[in-house]
């Protein structure tokens, strides 16, 4: 079994990847800036291990799908693209929702708060741009043809 293919995936295919491998750092990075900070808790380690993981199923996925994969492409679509995508924007709209304002925790907020939305916030566009380029045309093609 090998990780990828020896053909060309198209650049639609390619960009995902790329893509998908850029979100992994970037949860990567929020997972250093929130232990770092002191933010993960007392013992942090378990969480820690569990993204690890996660990390690491997800490049091993996102390897398969640019080796056209189509069980991987529809894992990364349905696990990560939404199951994924649902862990992160949560908790920033459950404390939306619970009347928290805004404007007033951007105020107060530390260079740990900013990195830590940046990041999470370019890990979602990372994977909302991802999830369509997997079903472009030609991606579709691609993944017929080697799947």
């Amino acid at each position: 079994m090998t990780l990828l293919t020896t053909g060309r995936p198209p650049v639609a295919v390619r960009a995902a990847a790329g893509l998908w491998l850029i979100a992994v750092a970037l949860g990567a990075l929020e997972t250093v800036i929130v232990v770092g900070s002191g933010q993960a808790g007392e013992h942090p380690l378990a969480g820690v291990l569990f993204r690890c993981a996660v990390y690491a199923a997800a490049i091993l996925t996102t390897l398969r799908m640019r080796a056209g994969r189509r069980w991987a492409r529809l894992a990364l679509a349905l696990v990560l693209g939404i199951v994924g995508t649902l862990s992160l924007i949560i908790e920033p709209i459950s404390w939306l929702a619970g009347g928290n304002s805004l404007s007033a925790v951007v105020d107060d907020a530390d260079l740990t708060w900013w990195a830590t939305a940046a990041s999470r916030a370019l890990h979602v566009a990372a994977v909302w741009a991802a999830v369509p380029l997997m079903f472009t045309r030609s991606a579709n093609a691609y993944f017929k043809k080697t799947g």
